[in-house]
């Protein structure tokens, strides 16, 4: 059946969307007071205005209230995240490792770890050349050896951080105060997130605590999800460049390429919140054992992340091919927002990660479930 097309709308007058939350449900509207949340947590992130305390000061507040992932509410904390990514990447990039700290302290049962004052980062890259070590001195853990991409690491008061001990790959807890810490390395020079510096840190006797046994980080269910917290920021980064694309089509008539525009992003944006609203289901109902549901969480926050890269890539291209130059140009907060997720969603291996979910998969028939 042929489908007439709708001849282009006459130019509305822009508006400002009645809610500025970000919703990753495919359902009804949720209750008045969930987007109430939501649309106070946008206006907190912004009225921060780039001040880095500030920022710290949103993430210690919102780590006392966000609901902890695979306890009911995946979804909501979730779409907190995007919110904040909706808002301003440099606020959301600052808190949402902290988030992720609690949760992973709460996960291991390690909460009593965690201080109201506390601020948290979570530093797990590995780089090239000789890894960070952890020995046991008269029953203390010490750290000594260097890590790459420690963001904020000047800022911040704590940090989770993997090292390598004699019995494996594990994961501590630190004081960033440490006399032994020191940055190292080049520079942050990026236009993207020029606010949060992410440089190389240099351990020298630090003294360290045990979060959770050897290989537990990466092992558990959380570790994935943690990663599907991310893709949430970038899922609403995306959003806000779609409603800026969105803002540009109301403000004139559009034509047959800019409703093409319109609706690859609305397609893109909604085909990924599908995916949030299914694996945030997945989280919440899982009761099977360890490595079952590692290997089903990894599958699903997998298919997240690249829904969400594919969303993102799709709308920053058609808003730039819709709109042109000139926002890029003469609107900051415009500008800065290209800059900030391009540079934000480097931490996705793009076909490395695609290529990890393809073997995901294929051990995952041989474990004799079907992937489709």
């Amino acid at each position: 059946m042929i489908v007439p097309t709708p001849a282009p709308n006459e130019p509305h007058e822009a508006h400002t969307p009645t809610s500025l939350g970000v919703r990753l449900d495919a359902g009804a509207a949720p209750p008045p007071a969930v987007m109430a949340a939501l649309d106070a947590s946008h206006t907190a992130a912004l009225s921060c205005q780039g001040d880095v305390d500030r920022m710290l000061e949103l993430a210690r507040s919102l780590g006392r209230t966000a609901a902890l992932p695979q306890r009911g509410n995946t979804l909501g904390r979730w779409q907190l995240l995007a919110t904040l990514g909706a808002a301003d990447l440099t606020a959301a990039r600052i808190v949402e490792p902290h988030l992720d700290a609690l949760a992973i302290l709460a996960e291991a049962g390690c909460a009593e770890l965690h201080a109201d004052g506390r601020t948290w980062g979570v530093y797990a890259a590995q780089g090239p050349g000789p890894q960070l070590l952890a020995r046991q001195n008269a029953g203390t853990w010490q750290l000594d050896g260097e890590k790459p991409w420690c963001s904020l690491a000047d800022s911040l008061s704590h940090a989770l951080i993997t090292a390598q001990a004699d019995d494996g790959a594990r994961l501590f807890a630190i004081d960033l105060r440490d006399p032994g810490v020191a940055s190292s390395g080049p520079p942050w020079t990026a236009l993207g997130l020029p606010r949060v510096p992410s440089r190389r840190l240099s351990l020298t006797g630090v003294r360290a605590l045990p979060v959770g046994r050897p290989g537990w980080y990466v092992q558990r269910p959380g570790f994935s999800w943690g990663g599907a917290g991310v893709a949430a920021v970038w899922q609403g980064a995306a959003t806000s460049l779609a409603r800026r694309l969105l803002q540009h089509c109301r403000s004139r008539k559009p034509d047959q390429i800019a409703l093409w525009h319109l609706g690859r992003a609305d397609q893109a944006l909604w085909a990924a919140r599908s995916v949030f609203q299914s694996a945030a289901g997945l989280a919440d109902s899982m009761d099977a054992p360890m490595g079952e549901a590692s290997r089903d969480a990894a599958l699903a926050a997998g298919r997240v992340r690249a829904a969400a890269v594919g969303a993102a890539e799709t709308v920053k291209a058609v808003a730039a091919h819709g709109m042109g130059p000139e926002p890029l140009a003469f609107e900051q907060g415009h500008a800065q927002r290209v800059a900030d997720l391009e540079l934000y969603m480097r931490q996705d291996h793009a076909e490395r990660s695609v290529a990890a979910h393809g073997a995901m998969i294929l051990a995952a028939i041989g474990a004799g479930t079907p992937p489709w």
